[in-house]
């Protein structure tokens, strides 16, 4: 049976389904809580399934990033005090591989991508092993490189894509092979 996906803050454009999502950002959107910038926004697009449990789930996407903060990737949600978010943010020019863990408060890690073209496929997975996620990606070689390790709580919770774009409107992104299943082994080093 395939997941249910549902829309947080659903776009006004959008197409497709679990093998293929676009969408059109809205207006400022963005998922942010409280650090540095001293404001709370929840507010970004997200195409979400319930889980419980122990999963793994992974996407690929690509997004035409003009502006700064422009952003789209998965994102593992409780509620809005509680999320991980992960994938590309647009941010001094260059594509970064970013991290976004809120556990009330959010804080923002980046990997820069100095040699990833613009139209690079970026696919992300994230798994949670009771109570930490691991946060993954690659360029479209296959070879997954751990971006986080965190503690997150086992409660019920969402998962899915995202999108947002906090300086303007009309980002575009596109998803494909949306999985959602049982979690990959614990082995750290071996993918």
């Amino acid at each position: 049976m395939a997941p249910e996906f549902r829309w947080l803050n659903e776009p006004a454009i959008w197409d497709g389904d679990a093998s293929h999502l676009t969408l059109t950002t809205g207006e400022r959107t963005d998922f942010w809580r409280e650090t540095f910038y001293g404001f709370v926004r929840d507010s970004g697009h997200a195409w979400l399934t319930p889980v419980s449990g122990d999963f793994s789930a992974s996407a690929s996407f690509k997004g035409v990033y003009e502006a700064l903060y422009d952003q789209a990737g998965m994102m593992l949600r409780i509620d809005e005090t509680h999320w991980i978010k992960a994938g590309i943010e647009y941010t001094d020019g260059l594509m970064h591989f970013s991290v976004v863990v809120t556990r009330g408060v959010s804080d923002w890690s980046v990997i820069p991508l100095h040699h990833a073209a613009p139209d690079t496929a970026v696919f992300v997975r994230l798994t949670r092993h009771g109570d930490a996620v691991r946060v993954q990606f690659h360029l479209g070689d296959g070879k997954w490189q751990m971006a986080r390790l965190c503690p997150f709580p086992v409660d019920d919770a969402s998962v899915g894509v995202t999108a947002c774009s906090p300086e303007r409107k009309g980002f575009q992104a596109g998803f494909r092979d949306i999985v959602v299943g049982p979690a990959i082994p614990r082995r750290l080093h071996d993918d």
